[in-house]
């Protein structure tokens, strides 16, 4: 029996997909919203083709692979934080705690010929500590020793990280898939997604390591190892802290005990992943980014801009801090009710309840950058739901706040994002609910 081939439609739409990236990769600032909204549109009419019309899988990963190596030389275009990953990355690897000291603490003191002080102007948050957990400090570290004076070599380095993190992904996604006994294609729906490509691959973003631990955590929990689980996801804690909203999933699906041996070991390695940076000012320095991440940061909200507006109304000022702290109160709330209620919490519907448990996390934000979407993307791969797609194109309006050098949202874009997002979700919810309470 022969094997199938790609159609003439797939070969466009892969061609059109690389140009998409090529473009966006080599010639588009991130300023040029325009020409950066025109290439995306690209890339997604070419994406939902592609669903449309699924390729055989070999082609798909074959495609996933090369449209990511398409993107190995390229700087990145449409995030600056690698700047900041790389003041950390020097500072780690000349022996010095990232968590000690903010940028603008540390500059006078810098050699005029020190990289640190040709980073500095560079910085998008230089009066801020470092809110990046060890994991990613690690990876920072490493290609700082390897390249300290080569930009590219640096970014190079965390390319082939993030690259390996997302072939794992790749194959635990093909595992998960045949386990809960659904058709491998569905992994082409996160593989072959552009904002994963271009935020992941591209913008050098380490939801990827994230995305990784949490699907072998997943993994393990399905082949019975609950020890390699809970170092797993302690693994993906250590790189980004948002998977410790997941944690009370697992409650009732491993029982009290089980469940308290398993936080347990997620706790410890945790600690002992902080421990090479341990200090007097760690827990200090590190609450205060992610206070002012909480109660002072907005960006691309949704319920959180309508609470507001109210706010300006009833006060006349930014009521942020107090909403802020409300937010995420009501979002414990609702992983509480999520952790306790559902109906049959099994680990077939763990990744429902998760994608259920962020997409409540997300709506409730202050913020919600492009790249905090991906592991909404890679959880719906095992559900029907797919307004995680849909939004994942329609994110991309919030580059529009970047079209001139003073920062400034438009509205109208960010309302227009969710509209779209409400809808979908409306759709499938009354099509499809979710069931899990």
């Amino acid at each position: 029996m022969s094997r199938p081939a790609l159609n003439v439609g797939q070969g466009v739409a892969l061609l059109v997909s690389a140009a998409a990236y090529a473009g966006l990769a080599y010639l588009t600032p991130r300023a040029e919203f325009g020409p950066l909204l025109l290439l995306f549109a690209g890339a997604f009419g070419a994406y939902a083709w592609l669903l449309y019309r699924p390729l055989p899988l070999r082609y798909g990963l074959l495609a996933a692979l090369l449209l990511r190596l398409l993107w190995l030389p390229a700087t990145p275009a449409l995030s600056d934080d690698y700047h900041r990953f790389r003041w950390d990355g020097t500072l780690v690897a000349t022996g010095r705690n990232p968590y000690q000291h903010r940028p603008d603490e540390l500059v006078g003191a810098a050699p005029p010929d020190s990289p640190l002080a040709a980073l500095y102007p560079r910085l998008n948050s230089p009066h801020y500590y470092s809110v990046y957990p060890p994991v990613c400090q690690a990876v920072f570290g490493l290609a700082g020793k390897l390249f300290p004076h080569s930009e590219l070599g640096f970014i190079l380095g965390l390319r082939l990280v993030l690259l390996a993190a997302e072939l794992a992904t790749a194959a635990l996604l093909l595992a998960l898939l045949r386990h809960f006994g659904q058709p491998a294609e569905k992994a082409l729906l996160y593989l072959l997604n552009p904002l994963v490509i271009v935020e992941l691959t591209g913008n050098l973003h380490f939801e990827a390591l994230l995305i990784c631990g949490l699907l072998a955590a997943l993994w393990a929990l399905t082949r019975h190892r609950n020890g390699f689980s809970a170092v797993a996801l302690a693994l993906s804690v250590a790189t980004k802290l948002l998977p410790l909203l997941l944690l009370p999933l697992l409650l009732r699906r491993l029982g009290w005990r089980a469940f308290l041996r398993y936080g347990s070991v997620v706790a410890v390695v945790v600690l002992l992943l902080f421990a090479p940076f341990l200090s007097a000012e760690l827990g200090q320095n590190f609450g205060r980014s992610l206070d002012l991440y909480f109660h002072k940061f907005e960006f691309n909200a949704s319920l959180y801009y309508l609470a507001r507006a109210i706010g300006y109304r009833v006060t006349g000022y930014n009521e942020i801090a107090r909403i802020g702290s409300g937010l995420g109160w009501l979002t414990a709330l609702l992983v509480a009710v999520l952790a306790l209620g559902e109906k049959q919490p099994t680990l077939r519907t763990l990744p429902l309840a998760a994608l259920a448990a962020l997409m409540g996390y997300y709506l409730l934000a202050t913020i919600v950058h492009p790249w905090y979407l991906t592991p909404l993307i890679a959880l719906s791969v095992f559900t029907r739901f797919r307004f995680a797609l849909v939004w994942s194109g329609l994110i991309v309006l919030s580059y529009g706040a970047y079209q001139s050098a003073a920062y400034a949202e438009n509205l109208g874009l960010v309302a227009l994002e969710y509209a779209g997002v409400a809808a979908v979700l409306i759709w499938e919810l009354r099509r499809q609910p979710m069931g899990l309470t």
